[in-house]
């Protein structure tokens, strides 16, 4: 059998309307507005994090777009984490894996602390990651503002805004405790030994 015998007794009755292609442009809608029907799961207000993600992106350090947003480092962090922002947890694999065995009930959790550091705020952090994924509508409109003209363009995460991601203690002067995503966290998770440092 050959494509005419197939074909044979097909016709066209009506003609397809080329309705041209569909444009939905919302790049100029500030990015505060877009997040407000998601306000509920931010840990801050639409406006606070829409400032935060700006600051943010512009280059300053997790505790100076807190200030600026006039919230904690802390709240600042939990935020960037919902919008997507990746690498906002304080502790390298290993170290979020004994989180997740407390969570899962098969670590007390004072042992669950020691074992990553003994940082109260680090632990109640890395908590907040690990129990909370980001929003991914709130995502797709950070996104969109960083395509509509944000600081630094597309990109999300893996340290790809401001300076380097969370290190090197990027939540500024009295962030979240002595060990707050400062050096020896980042050590941990390069594998550098404390001497090479």
């Amino acid at each position: 059998m050959t494509l005419s015998d197939i074909a044979e007794g097909l016709e066209v009755v009506a003609r397809q309307r080329d309705r041209g292609v569909a444009v939905a442009d919302d790049t100029g809608t500030p990015l505060a507005e877009r997040l407000r029907e998601h306000a509920d799961g931010l840990p801050c207000t639409p406006e606070a994090t829409a400032t935060l993600v700006e600051a943010y992106t512009a280059g300053r350090s997790v505790g100076d777009a807190a200030d600026g947003a006039g919230i904690t480092p802390m709240t600042a962090a939990k935020a960037l984490h919902r919008c997507g922002v990746a690498g906002v947890t304080p502790f390298a694999p290993t170290r979020r894996g004994i989180v997740r065995d407390w969570l899962d009930g098969r670590l007390p959790r004072s042992e669950a602390v020691e074992l990553t550091g003994g940082d109260e705020a680090d632990f109640a952090l890395a908590t907040y990651v690990e129990t909370h994924d980001p929003i991914p509508a709130v995502e797709r409109a950070v996104d969109a503002y960083l395509a509509g003209g944000g600081p630094l363009g597309r990109g999300l995460g893996s340290g790809s805004r401001g300076t380097g991601g969370l290190g090197s203690g990027a939540l500024g002067t009295g962030g979240l405790g002595s060990g707050a995503l400062g050096t020896a966290d980042l050590g941990d998770a390069l594998g550098t030994p404390e001497d090479l440092r």
